[in-house]
């Protein structure tokens, strides 16, 4: 049997889901979910192998709920989500299904499952990647610690900083993981309002009050929360080019 969750705020699209569903007796629905917390706590409990996924949902997003799960099942989208969303998915090999659900389209995404439960971590990789360039996470960062979910507002970073497969982020109520690169939001966050200013490190332009020349050709910053980081002599040009100096 494939172990099933249906994760979505509208009751109506998880019974068009449970409706087709029908059709295929090696599918099993073990839960349901209103929510991404819900479905964070379903996919823990239930270890599934494939769930639909709706993206745009109160709270998290589909999207967030996904980067917060440590083992990822198949995962069909349910979803009204804008077109260049689902070109990304196509190219990546992610399902999806456009609201209305159609019945034909329904178990085509089916008849393609097993080839995605067979390379699971792949296809999870190549959707966290996608997931993450998304509109809807441009202004926030979702993160977990201790087992508890907290949305951080993307101006409430003061730096962020390499931590082996993670990035630290520094915000006023203390430091958070994320398990992305620096790469990463260094392609994502608004490079207006965030410099790399060396390898370790990324900084909210927002919070220097002071760059200092520490020796020759080597620069420190001083942020508003008291922090002193190293400055590349890369990031002093990008630094200086950003603050207008």
């Amino acid at each position: 049997m494939i172990r099933t969750i249906l994760i979505d705020d509208e009751p109506l699209a998880r019974d068009v889901v449970k409706h087709y569903l029908s059709n295929f007796p090696d599918v099993e629905v073990v839960a349901e979910c209103n929510d991404g917390f819900e479905g964070i706590k379903a996919i823990a409990g239930y270890q599934p192998d494939l769930i639909f996924l709706d993206i745009q949902m109160p709270k998290i997003s589909g999207f967030e709920m996904l980067e917060l799960i440590d083992k990822h099942p198949a995962v069909i989208f349910t979803t009204a989500f804008d077109e260049y969303a689902i070109k990304a998915f196509e190219v990546n090999a992610i399902d999806y299904l456009l609201k209305p659900i159609e019945q034909s389209r329904f178990e085509l995404a089916m008849q393609k499952l097993p080839a995605r439960l067979n390379n699971i971590d792949a296809v999870a990789k190549e959707l966290l990647d996608v997931a993450g360039l998304s509109p809807a996470q441009s202004n926030r960062v979702v993160v977990k610690k201790n087992g508890v979910i907290k949305i951080i507002a993307v101006v409430d970073i003061h730096y962020l900083e390499a931590d082996d497969d993670y990035v630290k982020l520094s915000t006023s109520e203390g430091i958070f993981q994320k398990n992305k690169t620096m790469s990463f939001f260094e392609r994502t966050l608004e490079s207006s309002q965030f410099i790399r200013i060396h390898r370790s490190y990324i900084i909210n332009l927002a919070q220097v009050t002071r760059i200092e020349l520490k020796e020759k050709d080597s620069y420190v910053v001083l942020l508003k929360s008291d922090i002193w980081l190293p400055v590349s002599k890369t990031g002093y040009i990008k630094l200086k080019a950003a603050l207008g100096l």
